[in-house]
């Protein structure tokens, strides 16, 4: 499937990542992704894409939608907040995350 290089909306980007496989919904807690299924050490998975959203004026409106796999081959979705999580999480993460 193309991937688009960008969506107008977080929800559109959403919506097109889970047709693509990416069907599981991650949280961040330190070194790890939070999933149903478990806890992904910051070592065990990739950003396979990122789509960045700012907000026209509300610096609350800014976002970042990860595509994710991991070296199992679960593929999910994790939505932050710029800054928002900065306190909570490792170096490690936060290296990862503003990498890509």
């Amino acid at each position: 499937m193309e991937r688009h290089s960008h969506y107008d909306t977080v929800s559109n980007a959403i919506e097109a990542l889970r047709k693509e496989g990416f069907t599981i919904d991650f949280n961040l807690e330190g070194d790890y992704l939070l999933s149903h299924s478990g806890k992904i050490h910051v070592n065990d998975f990739n950003i396979v894409d990122v789509y960045r959203y700012e907000g026209n004026s509300d610096p609350s409106d800014e976002a970042a939608v990860y595509a994710i796999e991991s070296t199992s081959g679960l593929k999910g979705i994790l939505v932050t907040s710029y800054g928002a999580y900065s306190d909570s999480l490792s170096t490690a993460m936060l290296g990862k995350l503003k990498m890509k």
